[in-house]
């Protein structure tokens, strides 16, 4: 289902965004970080018209140049060949820049993102956790302040201005299959909105982009609800996950582990109703569907196994910092996140090693 905002149900239907619109240019898209999503949502936005460049790297981007992105999908397998390069320079200025990089990346993106940039040029985060605008725009005793853990000394709102910034919460699933080879698993749903609480006519339009190329991308008054809920998932499964190398399926049929998450998102909504968001959302319902889900490790535990580094920080630190802003008591949180951030100071002290 669509939220009421979505263009195919919005009263007021702009114009089909500019990719469906003959007599304008289309809309410009660059993403940077072309993996398994960015390449997804690049190759849905180029199928319906728009003017799409993927930026990345590696034998992926060979791939991607010579073959196009091949998608594998339930919905039905499909072939797309936009641009794709490692030199945003090359690309100039667009209408949008998807980000598909991990937030830990955010802060060193400039390179890539600055050459895409012009004055109206919009941002679209497409991360988990936290995002660093999350009280740009907000009204109350908060407004404007900066997360340390997630934009710490203002490294990220000074690569990514906030007022650039559209929210984007991920409701797919997908994988790189071998380069320039996208395995689409399930979900098609990419909620966005503005940090100001506004429905913009930039996120209408690149809603209609989205939708035109076959995804749902709904435009949310308030996408902090989304991050929430999805939060809830990520901030006890993933840290847990790490610790222990379980799946999902494991850690729900472990007594006491399911019994931490639990806790876990528990202390989570108590925290995000001082900051003031209110999801409505059940702590056990939250948790069958994550067990449904099966033994699918977490993206924490797949980077980890990898010896990339840890996601953490907007998921688990920031909510702790916002715990302690607030004066809301986490223990729970506080302790696995003690216990994941030393996981993740030695692996990234044993891969400094291993690179001397």
């Amino acid at each position: 289902m669509f939220c009421r905002l979505s263009p195919r149900c919005h009263p007021h239907r702009p114009a089909l965004a500019r990719s469906l619109n003959r007599t304008e240019s289309p809309v410009k898209v660059a993403v940077v970080g072309a993996g398994a999503i960015g390449a997804y949502v690049g190759a849905a936005l180029h199928r319906a018209g728009a003017e799409v460049h993927l930026i990345a790297r590696g034998p992926h981007l060979a791939a991607m140049r010579r073959d196009g992105v091949r998608v594998l999908s339930p919905r039905g397998d499909f072939t797309a060949r936009p641009a794709a390069t490692d030199d945003p320079a090359s690309v100039g200025p667009v209408d949008y820049v998807f980000l598909g990089l991990k937030a830990n990346s955010y802060a060193a993106s400039g390179p890539l993102v600055h050459p895409l940039l012009h004055e109206r040029t919009a941002v679209i985060a497409a991360q988990n956790g936290i995002p660093w605008w999350y009280f740009h725009g907000l009204p109350g005793p908060y407004t404007g302040r900066r997360i340390e853990s997630v934009d710490p000394g203002g490294t990220v709102s000074a690569t990514l201005p906030p007022e650039r910034a559209i929210g984007c919460v991920v409701y797919a699933a997908t994988e790189l299959e071998s380069p320039g080879v996208v395995r689409h698993l399930e979900g098609t749903r990419f909620s966005i909105g503005e940090p100001d609480l506004t429905v913009s006519r930039r996120c209408l339009d690149f809603s209609e982009a989205m939708v035109a190329g076959g995804l749902k991308c709904p435009v949310e008054p308030d996408l902090r609800n989304d991050i929430w809920i999805k939060l809830l998932g990520n901030i006890s499964f993933n840290p847990i996950s790490a610790l222990s190398r379980a799946t999902m399926a494991q850690i729900c049929r472990h007594r006491d582990t399911k019994a931490l998450v639990e806790t876990m998102m528990r202390e989570t909504l108590e925290v995000a109703a001082a900051v003031g968001c209110h999801p409505k959302i059940s702590v056990e319902r939250r948790i069958a569907g994550a067990e449904r889900v099966g033994d699918h490790k977490t993206s924490t535990l797949q980077d980890l196994e990898k010896g990339k580094p840890l996601e953490l920080d907007v998921l688990l630190a920031a909510v702790v910092e916002l715990a302690a802003l607030t004066r809301t008591p986490v223990p729970k949180l506080c302790a696995v996140h003690a216990l994941a951030d030393l996981l993740a100071t030695t692996t990234a002290d044993s891969s400094t090693g291993a690179a001397a």
